[in-house]
């Protein structure tokens, strides 16, 4: 299930994109970015609609996924 953002208070949300670039195997290309930059990439990209929080009920979990992987076009 898609969570939309705009109803997660911003510090969660800062919280959870936080985590997510934390997570072991993230990358982000040969130049290395501060975490800050991380997660206002990662921000921006929620916010543009290029990539949506998805609730595994599953699993329990929260993750940042490509709209492309979760939505097809």
């Amino acid at each position: 299930m898609i969570i939309p953002w705009q109803q997660i208070d911003p510090t969660t949300l800062y919280n959870l994109i936080e985590s997510f670039v934390l997570r072991e195997g993230t990358d982000y290309g040969e130049q290395e970015k501060s975490l800050r930059q991380k997660v206002a990439d990662v921000l921006r990209q929620v916010q543009s609609g290029e990539a949506v929080l998805v609730w595994s009920e599953l699993h329990e979990s929260i993750n940042i996924m490509p709209r492309g992987h979760y939505l097809p076009d």
